[in-house]
């Protein structure tokens, strides 16, 4: 079984133009989408649509409109019982695929509720192959809560997978040392920010063909402890680098319509192929193929298997000019 953890969930509410977004204007909307969001739920949502055991758990209310829209969805789902209601994110949408989202900063979570939810996590993962902790994280737990929860989860079998940004995935690179988890995954920005480097040449060099500057900064988060880095960059690709190797791979041609959940999208095809005991070039190319079948989407729809296109896609292996060791310096 593979749990996926959301410690901030939400209602996604998507509203897609008819034209580009003007700021200041009155503008039509041509439709309007709400599902149950947040990271670890999409990867949950992804999943089941793979007919793939899974567990989504995440803190809500009996009655709130979350827990309503996930039983509507028939994705396994166990809650930590809070008070307030789950919060509400926008996402606005173009016809070109640009998307500009708008999140709330979520219910906060008192100390019971806290140790509630750490509680949980624990206990189920004592029967999962993987856990997929994801997104951002509430008022009330603290930046460090990931690396916290990653060390807890270290006695255990199951392997684990992060996708955080900003302060929480600070917090958890500086405890690398003894919260590493199995697999991070990083877009540019995020990547960038962990290793002192820029984003924008990160992506422009894979986009030019030169997957290398991404290689040898994944190579150092390799080289503290982390067990693989998926670093997705977009239309032009992922790279994924652990203990064994190095692969490049490059998304098929598609008309972007929505990145909403594409990143998710990738993990959860990522952990698929992991769980089906692929080896890690064709855990690539099966994330590849979620994520851009998803940006190909609209709004919030997510990828079922039939709709992707692993055979467009292209994993190449990349040779290393720069050792771990010297990676580390």
């Amino acid at each position: 079984m593979i749990v996926t953890v959301t410690p901030n969930p939400s209602i996604d509410r998507t509203v897609a133009l008819p034209g580009p977004l003007s700021r200041g204007a009155v503008q039509r909307v041509s439709s309007v989408t709400s599902e149950p969001g947040g990271k670890g739920v999409n990867v949950a949502r992804v999943l089941t649509l793979a007919a793939t055991d899974v567990l989504a758990l995440l803190p809500a209310a009996g009655g709130d409109p979350l827990v309503t829209a996930l039983q509507s969805s028939a994705v396994p789902f166990r809650t930590v019982a809070v008070t307030e209601p789950v919060r509400t994110n926008l996402a606005i949408t173009e016809p070109d695929g640009t998307t500009t989202k708008l999140n709330e900063p979520g219910a906060p979570l008192d100390v019971a509720a806290a140790e509630a939810l750490t509680r949980a996590v624990v206990d189920a993962a004592t029967h999962a192959s993987w856990v997929v902790m994801s997104g951002s994280l509430p008022p009330g737990l603290p930046d460090r809560w990931y690396a916290d929860v990653v060390a807890l989860l270290a006695p255990l079998p199951c392997r684990v997978a992060v996708d955080t940004s900003e302060a929480p995935l600070a917090a958890l690179a500086a405890a690398f040392g003894d919260a590493a988890p199995d697999l991070i995954k990083p877009n540019a920005e995020e990547l960038a920010g962990l290793v002192g480097g820029s984003a924008e040449q990160l992506e422009s060099a894979v986009a030019q063909g030169d997957p290398e500057p991404v290689v040898t900064a994944a190579r150092r988060l390799v080289a503290r402890g982390v067990g693989a880095v998926l670093a997705t960059l977009g239309a032009a690709g992922a790279v994924l680098v652990d203990a064994t190797g190095a692969w490049l791979a490059t998304p098929p041609p598609i008309v972007a319509r929505s990145t909403v959940g594409a990143g998710d999208s990738s993990l959860a095809g990522y952990v698929r192929a992991a769980v089906g005991g692929a080896a890690p070039p064709e855990r690539l190319r099966m994330a590849v193929a979620y994520g851009s079948a998803a940006a190909a989407l609209p709004g919030t729809t997510l990828p079922a298997p039939a709709q992707l296109d692993l055979d467009g896609v292209t994993v190449t292996p990349v040779h290393p000019s720069v050792t771990p060791a010297q990676a580390t310096s």
